[in-house]
């Protein structure tokens, strides 16, 4: 089969077309997915550029998310059958083989239904973004249903994860602020619900935020984008309030503007049951994903792609993805 195989860590040229044997099912609860697409992440370019978690085996195949078809089932399968259409986030990090490749296999309970309502284009960009909104926003943030509104402030609201999370939030009656980096990013998150678009170039963030929420500070706070902006977003939380962020915070940060304000701060990996083995926890990701395709079937919710690569060219895929400022996502064409 063709797959982009990463032959080494480093510039988006490591990746190169080839041929490799085709994956099989190795146990009685896997399907054989027939690849139509595969989403590009950030991890992807990290894991590019400095060495996946199993450095030691190259070439590998990187992408974890991916969108297709059912081409063969193991004898215990009960969830699909051949011809069946599915999404997911797995693999692409060193261990098991990823989806930018025309075959792959997954045990089907990582497996989801893909929405009737999306192309396969749609659907592979959509599973790690939403995964990592779903589990930041309601599992670390605490936003439920029904409960009273909370004001949200969303980092990057035009991009990858913060264009879902902007949605999931206004799903469990949120009030939602964003940072963006242009009127015409503006434009695209309020259209997603967002109601207040911070132009971050032009209006410090922290005074908006404050003065929108008339002297308080949000509720809970969603960092997508990392380094200083971590530290800088705490006066922006109200006392006893919620930070959540995706990266891993800088040494040199202050902790005291979080600690005076008794801020709880939180950690969201959706990779870490990947990456630690927890397949129960990859189940319950797998039914996330179950629960956001009746979302986008119902039109509750959508996915932005604004790419398409084919698959030989995951590396010009890469170079666009590492200049930043994306709005919404890229996807490869399989």
């Amino acid at each position: 089969m063709k797959a982009i195989l990463m032959t080494a860590a480093g510039d988006p040229n490591v990746l190169q077309l080839g041929d490799i044997q085709e994956p099989t099912i190795q146990s009685p609860t896997e399907i054989l997915v027939r690849l139509k697409a595969a989403g590009i992440n950030p991890i992807d370019t990290k894991l590019r550029s400095r060495g996946t978690f199993q450095p030691d085996r190259l070439p590998t195949i990187l992408g974890c998310d991916g969108a297709g078809i059912v081409e063969a089932i193991g004898s215990e399968v009960t969830k699909f059958k051949v011809g069946d259409q599915v999404y997911f986030c797995n693999g692409g990090l060193g261990f098991h083989q990823g989806n930018y490749a025309e075959l792959t296999t997954i045990d089907e309970k990582f497996a989801a239904p893909k929405p009737k309502s999306l192309s396969f284009e749609e659907a592979a960009a959509a599973p790690l973004v939403l995964i990592t909104a779903w589990e930041a926003l309601y599992d670390r943030g605490n936003l439920k249903s029904g409960s009273p509104s909370r004001n949200v402030l969303i980092h990057a609201g035009a991009g990858g994860v913060g264009h879902v999370a902007i949605q999931l939030a206004k799903l469990r009656n949120a009030k939602v602020c964003t940072t963006v980096g242009s009127e015409a990013k503006g434009r695209f998150v309020r259209d997603l619900g967002a109601d207040l678009a911070i132009a971050y170039k032009q209006t410090n963030f922290v005074d908006a935020a404050i003065s929108w929420t008339k002297g308080e500070g949000v509720d809970l706070a969603f960092d997508t984008v990392g380094g200083k902006l971590i530290e800088q977003t705490f006066p922006a939380v109200k006392i006893y309030g919620d930070i959540v962020t995706i990266l891993e915070p800088p040494t040199d940060i202050s902790w005291k503007v979080a600690r005076t304000r008794n801020l709880r701060f939180s950690f969201e990996l959706m990779l870490t049951p990947m990456l630690l083995g927890q397949a129960e926890m990859q189940i319950q990701q797998a039914q996330i994903l179950s629960e956001c395709a009746d979302l986008f079937d119902s039109g509750k919710l959508k996915i932005h792609v604004s790419e398409v690569f084919q698959l030989a060219d995951a590396a010009k895929a890469h170079e666009l993805l590492e200049t930043g400022s994306m709005t919404g996502k890229i996807v490869l064409a399989i």
